[in-house]
């Protein structure tokens, strides 16, 4: 079987000698299923496809390669990535973002099929314990009772007064807890809403005109499952749209 490569860099004669490398690979074998000039173009194909690894160049204009591997850790199904550029200095920080490997130009056939031969061992390790992980869980305190809550049914979470309510399709819970570490450990699940809420984004449906009494004119998220509406609020807008249009879409942040 072959990898499925990306390949990211600026530069179009950078990329064609990548494939034409990529072309002599063997065990494995590699298959180029795209190319794209900066952080961008990538993180939008890969919102619609899957491959094993990306070759990411650093030095880009716009998102640097750097910031583009931060990116896609929050993917559903990330690839690999490789780090390929002109520069060493980058190495302590791209092993840091657990980069597989680190290649520099002009590459060499036999470094980058070694890198390929890395992806492949991490690819059947990862494949080996995929059978064994727990499901993530939301574990409830009720009444004397503990209830373990699967995330999978969780379609909002939304702070009120001390608590957080958890709703799924058919009950609500009380959880304690502070609703931005919920949404910093469950990325790329849920997203905000309000400053009150986080949704599941596969379970949006849609997005309407609202009214709202303590917040006026504005917008409410529909759920799958559920008749209540969630108010949106004016600086998440912008986000909640393009997850009616893709529910795995994943924002790409600013080049530090």
């Amino acid at each position: 079987m072959s990898l499925k490569v990306l390949i990211v860099d600026d530069e179009a004669l950078a990329r064609a000698r990548l494939r034409t490398l990529l072309g002599d690979c063997t065990a494995p074998a590699a298959s180029v299923e795209a190319e794209a000039a900066n952080a961008t173009q990538a993180v939008e194909w890969l919102q619609r496809q899957a491959v094993d690894v990306a070759l990411i160049d650093i030095h880009m204009p716009g998102a640097d390669g750097l910031t583009l591997a931060r990116t896609l850790r929050a993917l559903p199904h990330p690839p690999a990535v490789v780090f390929v550029t002109a520069y060493a200095e980058h190495a302590v920080h791209a092993f840091e973002l657990e980069a597989v490997d680190y290649l520099t130009k002009p590459v060499r056939l036999e470094r980058l099929q070694a890198a390929l031969q890395k992806v492949e061992r991490l690819a059947q390790s990862t494949r080996g314990l995929e059978v064994n992980l727990p499901e993530e869980v939301l574990i409830i305190q009720d009444r004397g009772r503990t209830e373990r809550v699967a995330l999978t049914q969780v379609l909002y979470l939304k702070a009120e007064l001390k608590y957080i309510t958890v709703r799924t399709k058919t009950k609500s819970y009380i959880l304690e807890g502070s609703l931005s570490e919920l949404e910093e450990k469950f990325r790329p699940r849920f997203m905000r809403i309000h400053r009150n809420a986080l949704i599941a984004r596969r379970a949006v449906r849609a997005l309407e005109k609202h009214y709202d009494a303590e917040e006026g004119e504005g917008w409410a998220v529909r759920l799958d499952g559920i008749d209540e509406l969630l108010f949106v609020s004016r600086r998440q807008l912008a986000a909640v749209r393009e997850v009616v249009a893709n529910p795995y879409s994943v924002a790409l942040p600013q080049s530090r």
